[in-house]
């Protein structure tokens, strides 16, 4: 299978790539920095920086579309909100509409969104049929979602992936993460009942893989682990881990005068439930937090 992938050089690509590839598909990557990726992945991976490069007449049978800039990367100022969107909504809108111009579309879209869509709704259980709460990550994730939803009328099958907090060694959280925790400076942020819904890059990795390969399931997935828990249980189960104490609490003022709008990414939460994937037999590797950090850290 040839498969198109966005976002392939990132935190989760540098994961999927190779079990894409290990399973003996052919991938192309669209990234901005071809040149820099090159000596890295496999002969059997092509970079381009344009769709354009891609030949007309070569047949993409899916795509794998996770392209975004970092949500939590730097404080949502007015340009940093355009780069989020550019990088998310108007990126998919371009795949969409160049999909639509080739001889014949893709069997099977898989599209990045996040458990943001559904806004902070404070306990409540959230499955993919729950209303949403506005608010910046729903706007943003909203109109992420309704530009794939383009590739629908060309006849592909679409599902698209409400992503929680991804756990892994080397990237996002945990790589903020561990070393002040490691240092003995970890603790909760503001009170620490806020929800937080996770998922294990291993697991979300095999669920991509599994999208892929099966016909039956489309539509929205929430893409999280069975057990979401609060900041104050996480930070616990961290410090646990490394065998540390995690003494020193995050001010939730401290934030919102550091951070300003993006301290709600760690001050509100969303406990998200993957109701669609359970009633499917999707089997998690690590569905709880002491798992996934014995798997994804040793």
């Amino acid at each position: 299978m040839h498969i198109l992938v966005t976002g392939g050089t990132g935190f989760i690509g540098a994961a999927l790539v190779p079990a894409l590839l290990a399973d003996g598909h052919r991938l192309t990557l669209l990234t901005r920095q071809p040149q820099r990726h090159r000596s890295r992945l496999n002969t059997r991976v092509q970079l381009v920086s344009h769709l354009s490069e891609i030949a007309p007449d070569a047949p993409v049978d899916a795509v794998i579309n996770l392209a975004g800039e970092g949500i939590a990367d730097r404080p949502w100022t007015t340009a940093r909100k355009q780069l989020l969107f550019a990088s998310r909504v108007t990126l998919t809108d371009q795949l969409v509409q160049w999909l639509a111009r080739r001889p014949s579309p893709p069997a099977v879209m898989i599209s990045g969104s996040a458990v943001g869509w559904y806004g902070d709704q404070g306990d409540a259980p959230l499955t993919e049929t729950s209303a949403s709460r506005p608010g910046y990550t729903h706007e943003l994730c909203d109109a992420w979602e309704n530009a794939a939803r383009g590739v629908e009328a060309q006849g592909t099958r679409l599902c698209l992936l409400r992503i929680g907090v991804v756990l892994g060694a080397g990237g996002g959280m945990l790589k903020r993460l561990l070393p002040v925790f490691r240092a003995g400076l970890g603790g909760r942020v503001g009170n620490g009942r806020q929800w937080l819904s996770w998922i294990g890059r291993e697991d979300l990795v095999a669920l991509i893989r599994h999208l892929l390969v099966t016909p039956s399931l489309a539509g929205v997935f929430n893409a999280t682990a069975p057990a979401s828990l609060t900041n104050a249980e996480f930070t616990r189960l961290l410090a646990a881990h490394l065998h540390r104490p995690a003494l020193v609490p995050v001010p939730a003022l401290a934030l919102r005068l550091s951070l300003g709008e993006m301290s709600t990414l760690l001050l509100g939460g969303q406990q998200v439930i993957p109701e669609r994937l359970l009633a499917a037999g999707f089997a998690f590797a690590a569905p709880t937090v002491p798992e996934c950090l014995r798997r994804e850290l040793g």
